[in-house]
């Protein structure tokens, strides 16, 4: 699971006025974490899930991992 790099090229942090950085970075649901690559602030590590990935391919994930 991943973000393009074209989805964030103009994407800056709110708080720090940074430029969001593709970063791999831990995702925890129910028992279990994974490791993807999404925008992330260089500065305050908050990270950003478009809406596309979001609604997409994580919520497919979420819907595999809960049907388990």
């Amino acid at each position: 699971m991943y973000q393009e790099k074209e989805d964030y090229q103009s994407w800056i942090c709110d708080k720090c006025q940074k430029e969001l950085e593709l970063t791999k970075v831990k995702v925890h649901y129910l028992e279990g974490e994974f490791e993807v690559e999404l925008l992330n602030c260089p500065t305050c590590h908050q990270v950003f899930i478009n809406e596309s990935l979001a609604l997409g391919k994580m919520a497919e994930v979420e819907q595999g991992l809960e049907d388990k």
